[in-house]
Parts: C-alpha cells; structure tokens; sequence
C-alpha cells in the first residue's frame, strides 16, 4: 500500500469509524480511540472499509460479553480483522468458551471466530506481566525488522502462547514474524492466524 497517504484521506477514514460507532452509542471516549483506529487503517493492507466493519464488530462482541458477564468481559480479548474473529484469554470452564464463540458468531459481518479461550484457572497478575513482557518483545523487533511490515498485524500473548492474525506481504515475511516470535524467551508455542495478502479466501 502506497505510504504517501494524504491527511484529508486520514481525516476521512477517521470519521468514517467515529460516525459508525457513534451509530452504536458508544461514549466519546470511544470515539476519539475510533479516530486514531481508522488513521491507522488507511495504512494496513486491509481497506478502510473493513476497518470500520472490524471496529463496529469488535465493539459489539464486547458489549455483548459485558451484558452477559462481566467476568467473560474482564477474561476475553476480541480482534476482528476482515470479520475473522480472534478471541482469546482465560476461561474456567468449557461451557463458557462456548458461550463466548456463539456471542460472537451473533453478531452481523462476523465470517469466521477463532476460538482460542484456554480453560484454566490462570491469570494472575504474574501471568498478565510475562505475557505483556512477551508481546513488547515482539513488537519491538517487529518495529526493527524492516521486512516486516507490523502494522499488519495483531500480537495476543496468553499463558505463554503467541496468537498471531494479520495480513502478510508474502510467505517470507510471515516466516520472520514467526521465528521472531519462537525466539523469546517464556514463548510455549506460536499459534498464526495469518493470511497471506494474495490469499484467494479474502475475495
């Protein structure tokens, strides 16, 4: 995608997202983090389009899970990217990894969920910091890595594991990202979601 990007395009795509949530009732400060979703998205490899989709879907899974369960909505994270729908986190019982997927498939534009909840009773704040410590790791040498183009793409680490969704230029550079992420220390096993930007299921 063309990096010269013009700001009245930016300024478009952000109030693109902004009128699309506001549409759902979200409060302002919502509002503005949809700005800056949206300025980002006009430099991804999935269209402005799909990023107001996957932001409104997003919102509304979350929403959802917090109607249901305010536990579920503290345990599981949500990313959409072109209605494909990561969720991943801690839960204590299967029941409830099911709840969560069929809360999700609910809502429209949804196309697949990838259900990556883990059953446990993990989570402690020792926990959170390895994997937060983990994801930093990754960015960083994603951001270092020039062949590596790291806006494309999602890092959820859980327990240890790496869960990767996006979109990559090539095979080569999905291959980068991967050992990266198998490199440091405390990952148990990388886990990708990742599509290829050629991949014919996009269509």
């Amino acid at each position: 995608m063309n990096a010269h990007l013009s700001t009245t395009r930016i300024i478009t795509a952000g109030l693109m997202v902004a009128a699309a949530l506001a549409l759902s009732g979200c409060g302002a400060g919502m509002l503005v983090g949809a700005g800056a979703t949206a300025g980002v998205a006009v430099a991804q490899e999935r269209s402005v389009g799909d990023a107001v989709d996957d932001a409104g879907i997003e919102l509304q899974i979350s929403e959802a899970l917090l109607k249901d369960s305010e536990v579920l909505f503290r345990k599981v994270d949500v990313e959409a990217l072109e209605g494909r729908v990561l969720l991943t986190g801690n839960v204590s019982v299967a029941d409830d990894r099911v709840k969560v997927a069929r809360i999700a498939w609910k809502v429209e534009g949804v196309k697949e969920v990838l259900n990556e909840l883990q059953i446990t009773n993990r989570g402690s704040i020792v926990d959170y910091l390895k994997d937060g410590k983990i994801t930093t790791q990754l960015r960083y040498l994603m951001l270092r890595d020039r062949e590596i183009s790291d806006i494309n793409f999602t890092v959820e680490t859980v327990n240890g594991t790496v869960y990767l969704l996006g979109l990559a230029q090539n095979q080569a550079e999905l291959d980068k990202l991967t050992n990266h992420a198998r490199n440091i220390n405390g990952v148990v096993k990388v886990i990708s979601h990742v599509r290829l930007k050629n991949d014919p299921r996009r269509k």
